[in-house]
């Protein structure tokens, strides 16, 4: 029989030793009412825990086996030679809608996607991430479920969302079939959801990954560099985005420049402890790696591939071959590895 545990296991082991990743499974899962909230960037028990264990077991930083969910979602585990993990696919394409093009963070395939899946029926809402209205550039989860909020939540901020509270918002709003989009550590939650407490991942579709590095505290990189040190009302960035530097777009046409070596400074000491960079559980995962107005994309399940093409059959992406973009494959391949390197240093 399988000992229970409790959040002070999660807090002892996870939370204090600065793995916790700000992901929300926790909270999302907790039985009870108000007792698991999340606050200043972490979960917070407010309640009487009462020992079930729910949180320890979807936790992505707790005892996690990556092999193990290799296993549960593909049926085997990664082979060496593999360097983003396992896929059916890899493709490059960008959306043909130009309201999409001028809003997404590359080539729009994402939120094409999600738009796609919510205009056939295939879902009726997507879980991702918006911009909070008194705190610019601060991610909050967000339940989508027009295009127009599909496109309002599109493009990339880099800090932590905790994307897997907003699990119990579809319930209260009684969606019953959720897309959800998110970090690697976020997608290895939601697996383990799948894995290990099934019913409350029944309403899950399809998932789609993010390719990351590593995510930055907001307090550090937006107010205190970029805001109080660079001079930059925060309420005047158009976008951010990473190409060999972090670059920040203003609404002026100006970008101005930090480079990757500064940023170091403010990552999340959480990400240190992360092996994938190409979100690798995912149903399909998606990023830049140099391209320009290009969407990096790697099909990893028939779920994934069946979404993917049905978004093409309606003429909504301009798809090209991975093998016109050795580049960029090349450039997946190195930062994979280098992350997943972090776990044997």
């Amino acid at each position: 029989m399988r000992n229970k545990s409790s959040f002070d296991e999660l807090s002892n082991n996870v939370i204090s030793r600065g793995l916790c990743t700000g992901c929300g499974a926790c909270v999302a899962v907790c039985p009870l009412q108000n007792v698991l909230t999340y606050k200043h960037r972490g979960p917070k028990l407010d309640g009487v825990c009462i020992n079930c264990g729910i949180c320890t077991r979807v936790c992505p930083r707790y005892k996690s086996s990556v092999t193990e969910m290799e296993n549960f979602v593909f049926g085997r585990q990664r082979k060496i030679e593999e360097d983003f993990g396992i896929y059916k696919q890899v493709l490059v394409a960008r959306s043909t809608n130009e309201e999409i093009l001028r809003k997404s963070q590359d080539g729009g395939v994402v939120t094409t996607l999600l738009i796609s899946a919510l205009e056939s029926g295939l879902i009726n809402g997507a879980i991702t991430s918006r911009v909070d209205t008194t705190n610019p550039w601060l991610p909050l989860p967000s339940v989508a479920t027009t295009r127009d909020e599909l496109i309002a939540n599109a493009g990339t901020r880099y800090s932590q969302s905790p994307g897997l509270i907003a699990l119990k918002d579809c319930v209260k709003a009684g969606l019953d079939k959720i897309a959800f989009v998110g970090t690697p550590c976020q997608i290895l939650a939601i697996r383990r959801i799948q894995k290990f407490l099934p019913k409350y991942a029944n309403s899950l579709v399809f998932t789609i990954g993010l390719f990351c590095m590593e995510n930055f505290s907001y307090n550090d990189l937006m107010i205190s560099k970029i805001q109080n040190e660079l001079g930059i009302n925060l309420s005047d960035i158009k976008k951010t985005n990473i190409k060999g530097k972090f670059l920040i777009y203003l609404k002026t046409g100006e970008v101005k420049e930090i480079s990757l070596k500064e940023t170091k400074k403010f990552i999340r000491p959480s990400c240190q402890h992360c092996g994938d960079f190409s979100s690798e559980l995912a149903d399909i995962s998606c990023g830049g790696v140099g391209l320009d107005g290009w969407t990096y994309t790697v099909i990893r399940t028939g779920t994934g591939a069946n979404l993917f093409y049905d978004t093409t059959k309606r003429d909504l992406l301009k798809v090209e071959s991975a093998e016109n973009f050795q580049t960029s494959t090349k450039l997946l391949a190195k930062l994979s590895r280098v992350k997943r390197s972090r776990l044997n240093s």
